[in-house]
């Protein structure tokens, strides 16, 4: 079997942006340090972990609704579409969407290169004549798609599975959607998973997991700004907390210093107080209502939305006028 082939476009800013992004986080009142640097190699390798743990109900809530409606998604985009993924990840809800879909070409988009790699071996060996075009890339900042590689596909459609839209503030979240829109154009459309709110007792268990797996993939990131910024993090000074907000619909994961200690970076010393935390990602919850009319505020129009039957997950599908 001959598998597609493909080529990965590199289009993340030079190594130094990563250092800026990463002092100035540092620097702020509330430090903080984007979730999107959790994925290396080791980060990706933890986050699968992750999505297998009991406690951790997303991925298969979200698995099991593509299962069952994949099929009811693909009618909806057109098998003529480009459908451009953000956030790769573990390629099944995908796999699933495209034997359904059968799309004019494929682009996935992801910011770890072992994982976009991964995922594009693995969709090139499961659909030998998927056309891929693929970008490493931060799909937080604005995007150039490839656009003479897109011009047979009658329509796009945004594909963004997992929930990763919750690491957004509503207000980005706006703001990315709102930022798409023009990308997409007239007849597009997107396809997202959401995480719906719910009991707390469930939300705090998914993050803090009894196997300290999400506690390793928080740790991570310093482990990986150690070695790629030259950073000296004492990593057992640092430990993981997590917890759901009702009040502001999101659970925080953060990094709280257990003492006072400075830590230098590049030459720069950033001083930590006992207690004081990195703020290393927020994980939004939505009713369904509330999605909706984000949605619909960034210039969408819902069309349908898929939930199980247990009303945890959901994924909606948006159409642009």
């Amino acid at each position: 079997m001959i598998m597609s082939r493909y080529v990965i476009h590199d289009l993340l800013p030079p190594q130094v942006s990563q250092l800026d992004e990463v002092m100035a986080g540092l620097s702020r009142p509330q430090k903080e340090i984007s979730p999107k640097y959790f994925y290396d190699a080791r980060g990706c390798e933890l986050f699968e972990a992750i999505c297998r743990l009991p406690e951790y109900y997303p991925t298969r809530t979200e698995l099991a609704i593509m299962r069952s409606h994949a099929p009811a998604m693909a009618a909806r985009l057109g098998r003529d579409c480009a459908l451009i993924e953000i956030g790769c990840g573990n390629s099944e809800k995908t796999r699933l969407l495209l034997k359904a879909l059968q799309p004019a070409v494929f682009v996935p988009v992801d910011i770890a290169r072992e994982q976009l790699e991964a995922s594009c071996n693995t969709l090139a060996q499961a659909f030998p004549k998927l056309s891929m075009i693929a970008l490493r890339a931060d799909f937080a900042l604005p995007l150039a798609l490839p656009e003479s590689q897109l011009r047979h596909a009658r329509r796009r459609v945004l594909y963004f599975p997992g929930s990763t839209i919750g690491n957004f503030t509503p207000a980005d979240a706006h703001a990315f959607l709102a930022r798409w829109a023009p990308t997409l154009g007239a007849g597009g459309g997107a396809l997202i998973g959401v995480d719906l709110k719910k009991a707390p007792a469930l939300l705090n268990a998914a993050y803090n997991d009894a196997q300290g797996v999400t506690a390793a993939f928080n740790l991570n990131l310093l482990t990986r700004i150690n070695r790629e910024l030259g950073a000296d993090f004492d990593l057992r000074t640092f430990r993981h907390l997590a917890r759901y907000y009702p009040e502001r619909g999101r659970v925080e994961m953060h990094l709280e210093s257990t003492r006072d200690r400075q830590v230098s970076i590049a030459g720069q010393s950033f001083a930590f107080r006992t207690r004081e935390t990195i703020h290393t990602e927020n994980s939004c919850k939505y009713s369904v209502g509330e999605f909706q009319d984000l949605g619909r505020a960034a210039g969408y129009e819902p069309v349908q939305c898929w939930v199980d039957e247990h009303n945890l997950f959901s994924v909606h599908y948006f159409a642009l006028p």
